[in-house]
């Protein structure tokens, strides 16, 4: 065992609010036992580890960190989203995104970048950008904040703006911001005229969904999304993965959407 996993430990306890008591009260694992796994003391069995780890809510990723750290294989596969032992979770993904037409749907890992698409998201964004003028990989985050993206089609962009940052925090993987996640907030944040406050939890009053206008000749277009994770996930790219489906907000965006997909048949119109 690394002298790593105790402090590993204690940091995953420290996030979750979690006393060494509590976690034994979880777990039905003595709080002394747990004192010397943290002290470097007693080398937990894999149960035992994975236990502590389930408790904390620990992601599938940082859990192959702590086996490691305790000397153990990794148990959770780290291959590609895309790989062939992800072929029925990527099947389900493209049933998804085709049943959702014609309304915007994507994939995408934790870090926002997008891995696939229906056929209607592409169409969407380009009746606003020359999306082929946008390098890949495409990151939904950073369509929205750049000046040169959808920044400039969106009405109210501060609150939308907070509502993206909001976001971020509230669905990171194991609710807890890694360091990559962190970069992609700077980056955000060097945007020009994006406040650091705008990071700051937001309250947005009684409603149920916080929608999304999009102007398009004057008009708005509100949307709000449903966000689709794949549930008890066995493999790291399973639980990294997430669908984002736009849905019109009011039938006079549903209306609108129709005309406007129709309209400009995927090429960019002010």
């Amino acid at each position: 065992m690394t002298p790593d996993l105790g402090v590993l430990l204690r940091h995953w306890r420290d996030l979750r609010g979690t006393s060494q008591l509590d976690l034994s009260l979880d777990t039905g694992i003595s709080q002394r036992q747990i004192s010397f796994i943290e002290s470097g003391r007693s080398v937990p069995n894999r149960e035992t580890l994975m236990a502590i780890a389930r408790a904390l809510d620990v992601p599938l990723r940082e859990r192959n960190t702590l086996l490691l750290a305790a000397g153990y294989a990794p148990m959770f596969s780290e291959s590609a989203w895309d790989s062939v032992e992800m072929k029925s979770v990527t099947d389900a993904l493209t049933r998804i995104l085709r049943q959702h037409e014609p309304f915007p749907a994507v994939v995408m890992d934790r870090y926002w970048n997008v891995l696939m698409t229906n056929e209607s998201a592409p169409r969407f964004f380009g009746c606003f950008i020359d999306m082929s003028a946008r390098q890949g990989p495409r990151n939904m985050l950073h369509l929205m904040f750049d000046p040169r993206g959808m920044r400039p089609f969106i009405a109210d962009w501060p609150d939308v703006a907070r509502s993206l940052f909001e976001r971020v925090y509230r669905e990171s993987i194991g609710r807890v911001l890694d360091e990559k996640t962190k970069t992609l907030l700077a980056e955000l944040l060097a945007y020009p005229d994006v406040k650091s406050e705008w990071k700051n939890p937001m309250a947005m009053g009684f409603t149920p969904v916080i929608p999304m206008g999009f102007v398009k000749k004057g008009r708005v277009l509100n949307y709000f999304s449903m966000v689709t994770t794949v549930g008890t996930p066995q493999t790291v790219a399973a639980q990294e993965l997430r669908v984002e489906c736009m849905f019109p907000a009011d039938e006079a965006t549903e209306a609108l959407h129709a005309e406007m997909m129709a309209a400009c048949a995927g090429h960019p119109e002010a």
